[in-house]
């Protein structure tokens, strides 16, 4: 039992190698937080023979674990917080971003808002021209290399039809009351 022991340190070190090997080979699979742990707790206890003890080893593993979790998610190595991501090409039906180059059905260039490492997509209208400048939203993403967007103007559903009417009835109500008045 005891050459056991005296080898467990060293079996967490290579245990804690293994897995950081397997994380660089599938990235994402989250196995680098356990990997750290073990190599760190590892290391120690080779290095320090009085703490090589299987209860302390176990702290330590603990220990470190912890401390490489926080590390993990505070640096964010793989961009887990999803913040400015694109998953796919159908994510960026609906973002909306500002015209950069003047659109045509056959040319153009937007920046979207919330568009990832690189948020300049090419573009196409749907009809017409769209000046630089102007807010859009995409309305058709394609294969994500090109998109095809419309002016936030342009983009009316049902309910916004509603608030417009409202809106502009209000706007005749004041006018006639300012006009009586």
């Amino acid at each position: 039992m005891a050459p056991l022991l005296d080898s467990l340190p060293l079996l967490l070190f290579v245990a804690g190698i293994a897995l950081a090997i397997a994380e660089a080979l599938i990235p994402g699979a989250h196995f680098i937080v356990l990997g750290v742990a073990l190599m760190l707790a590892g290391l120690l206890g080779l290095l320090v023979p009085p703490l090589a003890g299987p209860l302390v080893l176990g702290a330590l593993v603990l220990g470190f674990g912890g401390l490489a979790l926080y590390a993990y998610r505070e640096f964010d190595l793989y961009g887990g917080k999803g913040i400015a991501r694109t998953t796919d090409s159908d994510s960026l039906k609906g973002q909306t971003g500002r015209v950069t180059e003047r659109i045509t059905p056959h040319e153009g260039q937007i920046k979207l808002h919330e568009g990832g490492f690189n948020p300049f997509y090419a573009a196409r209208s749907m009809d017409g021209e769209i000046p630089e400048g102007t807010e859009v939203m995409v309305v058709d993403p394609g294969g994500g290399n090109v998109v095809k967007v419309e002016p936030l103007d342009a983009i009316e559903d049902p309910i916004d039809r509603e608030l417009r009417r409202e809106r502009e009835q209000r706007e005749r109500e004041r006018e006639t009351d300012t006009e009586e008045a």
